[in-house]
C-alpha cells in the first residue's frame, strides 16, 4: 500500500467522488492541500475574493448541477466566513463540502493564532461538521462526508484539517477506495396506492412541486405523472422550472409573496393536495387557515421530521421525491388502464384557462423606470434556455412573480436563508456548472453591493452572465414592511455621488465599479431602452467573456403585491386590463391556451 501525505489521499477522493470544482482562498494552514491540488492538477479551483463569496458560488454550483461543490479556506475567519453559506445550503438541502485549515492539534487549546473551533459553531448549519484530529481518520472520514451530504434531505458537510494532520503520511491506496452507499428512503407499493386513493378522492386535485422533485432529478417524471392523472401542478419557489411554466398543466406559482394571481385562485379551488418534495414553507402557505380549508393534504418528504412539522397531513409519506413518483406512476397507470382514475379534463381545463387571467400590468412608460417593465424586457430579451439567478428582496419577489422558467435548475434561488450578496458568487458557480450557457442574475442594489467585489472573479477566471441590478438606491423590502409603523428609517442607499453627479442622488455608481473590477456595464434609464440594453449586455459578455452588468434605475418607491394569506393579497398596482399591458404573459389576457403537453 502506498504511502502518502493525508492532502495528495484527499485530493485523490475528491476526485473519485465526483467533487472536482472548487472555489476558494488559499492560506497559510491550508497550503498543504493547495500544493497537492496543484501537483494532482484534477481539481479545477477559482479564486474568490472574499470566502463567503467562495461558499455561494460552491452552493450555486451545486444547485446548478446537482453535484457537489467545495468551498476552501484557511483557519479562522475562512470558516467563519464560509457559515453564512452553509446556512443557505443547509436551508434549501444542497450538498456542499467546505474545507478548512486549522492550526496544529497541539495548540488547539491554547488560543492559537486562528485557531477557531469551527466544528462547534458549523453544526448547527451542516449536517456534519468535524475537525479530524489523526491523520489515519482522513480517508472514512472524508467517505462519511460525501455518504451524509447526499443521504436522505441532502445537505453540506464542514471537514477541518489541522495542518499537522494535513502533513501526516497515511497509508492509502485509491483503488481500494469506494464511495460509501447513498441511503434513501423509498415509497412502498403499498404507500402509493394509499397516496392514490386519497388523491383521487377528490374532483380537484392539485400538486405542488417543491425542491425535493429538482434534487431528487424527477422533473420528467413529475411531469409524466401530471399528464397521466391530468391535474395541475404548482411549484414552490424552489421547485420552479419543475414543470415548465408553458406546460398547459403547470397552474403558475402559489404563495403571499412570490406566487401568480391564477396560481393562488386555482389552489383555493382545490380539495385534495399532493405536496412532493416541499416544506409548507411560510412564504408559500401565508395563513395555515386560509391555505388548509376545505382540503386534505398528502405530504412526501425524504425526511421524516418535516413531515408534521408545519401542520399535519391527512397522509404522510417519507420518501425520496423520485422514488415516490416512480412508485405512484406504476399505479395509476394500472388503475387508469383499467379504468379506475377519474376524468379530471374539466378541472384541468378550468386550471389552464384561469392562466389567462389576473394578469399584473406590466407594460408601464414610466421615467424612472416602473419594475415591472424590467421583467417584462427580461421575458422578451432571454430565451427558454436562460438560467436565473437571485436570492432575496422585491427584484426577487417581483421576478417571481412575472418571470418565465422552463425547466429544472433553471432558477437558482436561495429560498429559505435568503443572504443579501448570495446572488453575484452564486451566479459565478453556475457559469462553471453551465459551461455556455446563458446565465442572468437578478439583484437590487442592496444585495449587489454585498458582495460586488466578486464581479473581479468573473473577470479574471472568464466567467461571463448578465447581472441586471434593478436600482431604486432603497432596501425596498425593508421600507415595504415598514409601511404598518409609519416609518422610513434608514433604508435610502440615495446619496449625491460627489465622483459621479450623473447618478442624480441614487448613489454609488454600479456602472464605474463594475467597470474598475474588469468588467462590462450598461447603464438604463429610459424602459424603451430597455431591449437595446438588455442586447447589448448579451453582446458584450459573449464577446468579451466577462460579467456584464445592466444598470436599470427604477423609481425610488414601489410597493409589490404580498399580503399575509392567499385570499388577501395586496395589489398595490394596476392589473391588466387588456393583452397590451402585459405583452409577454405566458397566455394573453383573456386567451386560451395550445400549448399540447
Amino acid at each position: 500500500m502506498a504511502k502518502m501525505r493525508a492532502v495528495d489521499a484527499i485530493v485523490l477522493i475528491l476526485e473519485k467522488e465526483g467533487a472536482t470544482e472548487a472555489f476558494g482562498l488559499p492560506g497559510a494552514a491550508i497550503n498543504p492541500l493547495y500544493s497537492a491540488m496543484k501537483q494532482h492538477g484534477g481539481i479545477r479551483h477559482t479564486l474568490h475574493r472574499h470566502v463567503e463569496g467562495a461558499s455561494h458560488a460552491a452552493d450555486g454550483y451545486s444547485r446548478a448541477t446537482g453535484k457537489i461543490g467545495l468551498c476552501l479556506g484557511t483557519s479562522g475567519p475562512a470558516g467563519t466566513d464560509m457559515i453564512t453559506g452553509l446556512y443557505a445550503a443547509i436551508a434549501d438541502s444542497i450538498p456542499m463540502l467546505c474545507i478548512t485549515g486549522q492550526a496544529p492539534t497541539s495548540v488547539l487549546h491554547k488560543e492559537d493564532f486562528q485557531a477557531v473551533d469551527i466544528e462547534s459553531i458549523a453544526k448547527p448549519v451542516t449536517k456534519y461538521a468535524s475537525t479530524i484530529l489523526e491523520p489515519g481518520l482522513v480517508p472514512g472520514t472524508f467517505a462519511k462526508a460525501f455518504q451524509v451530504m447526499r443521504s436522505s434531505r441532502p445537505g453540506p458537510v464542514l471537514l477541518d484539517l489541522p495542518i499537522n494532520v494535513q502533513l501526516a503520511e497515511i497509508d492509502f491506496d485509491i483503488d481500494a477506495y469506494e464511495p460509501l452507499p447513498v441511503e434513501k428512503p423509498k415509497a412502498t407499493r403499498g404507500q402509493a396506492e394509499k397516496i392514490v386513493d386519497l388523491l383521487t378522492s377528490g374532483t380537484k386535485p392539485i400538486i405542488i412541486a417543491g425542491g425535493g422533485v429538482i434534487n431528487a432529478n424527477a422533473s420528467e417524471k413529475l411531469v409524466e405523472l401530471a399528464e397521466e392523472l391530468n391535474i395541475p401542478v404548482s411549484p414552490t419557489l424552489m421547485g420552479w422550472g419543475a414543470i415548465p411554466d408553458d406546460h398547459r398543466l403547470q397552474s403558475g406559482m402559489v404563495g403571499i409573496q412570490t406566487h401568480t394571481k391564477y396560481g393562488n385562485a386555482t389552489f383555493l379551488e382545490s380539495d385534495v393536495v399532493l405536496g412532493l418534495g416541499n416544506r409548507w414553507a411560510n412564504r408559500h402557505t401565508g395563513a395555515l387557515d386560509t391555505y388548509r380549508a376545505g382540503r386534505k393534504f398528502i405530504h412526501v418528504d425524504i425526511e421524516s421530521t418535516q413531515i408534521g412539522r408545519v401542520f399535519s397531513p391527512d397522509l404522510g409519506i417519507t420518501s425520496d421525491a423520485g422514488a415516490a413518483i416512480d412508485a405512484i406512476l406504476e399505479v395509476v397507470r394500472e388503475r387508469k388502464a383499467a379504468g379506475l382514475i377519474p376524468d379530471y379534463s374539466q378541472w384541468a381545463d378550468a386550471a389552464t384557462a384561469r392562466k389567462g387571467t389576473g394578469h399584473r400590468k406590466t407594460n408601464f412608460e414610466n421615467i424612472p423606470i416602473k419594475p415591472q417593465r424590467v421583467y417584462q424586457e427580461m421575458n422578451a430579451a432571454f430565451g427558454q434556455d436562460t438560467t436565473y439567478v437571485s436570492t432575496i428582496g422585491l427584484s426577487q419577489i417581483a421576478g417571481a412573480q412575472m418571470l418565465h422558467v422552463y425547466g429544472p435548475r433553471k432558477w437558482i434561488n436561495a429560498g429559505q436563508a435568503g443572504p443579501l450578496g448570495w446572488t453575484g458568487p452564486a451566479a459565478l458557480g453556475v457559469v462553471r456548472g453551465k459551461p455556455g450557457e446563458r446565465v442572468v442574475a437578478l439583484s437590487g442594489d442592496y444585495d449587489f453591493q454585498f458582495m460586488i467585489e466578486e464581479l473581479a472573479v468573473g473577470a479574471q477566471f472568464k466567467l461571463p452572465y448578465v447581472h441586471v441590478v434593478v436600482n431604486n438606491s432603497y432596501l425596498g423590502l425593508i421600507r415595504q414592511s415598514q409601511r404598518p409603523f409609519e416609518m422610513d428609517y434608514h433604508v435610502s442607499l440615495g446619496f449625491d455621488n460627489i465622483n459621479s453627479p450623473e447618478t442624480n442622488g441614487y448613489g454609488v455608481d454600479h456602472v464605474k465599479v463594475a467597470e474598475g473590477l474588469g468588467c462590462k456595464a450598461v447603464r438604463v434609464q429610459d424602459p424603451a431602452k430597455l431591449a437595446e440594453g438588455f442586447a447589448q449586455a448579451k453582446a458584450l459578455a459573449d464577446e468579451h467573456q466577462v460579467p456584464v452588468v445592466v444598470e436599470v434605475i427604477l423609481e425610488k418607491v414601489t410597493n409589490i403585491a404580498m399580503g399575509a394569506q392567499l385570499d388577501a393579497v395586496n395589489e398595490f398596482e394596476d392589473l391588466a386590463l387588456e393583452p397590451g399591458d402585459a405583452p409577454t404573459a405566458l397566455v394573453p389576457l383573456g386567451g386560451s391556451v395550445t400549448v399540447d403537453a
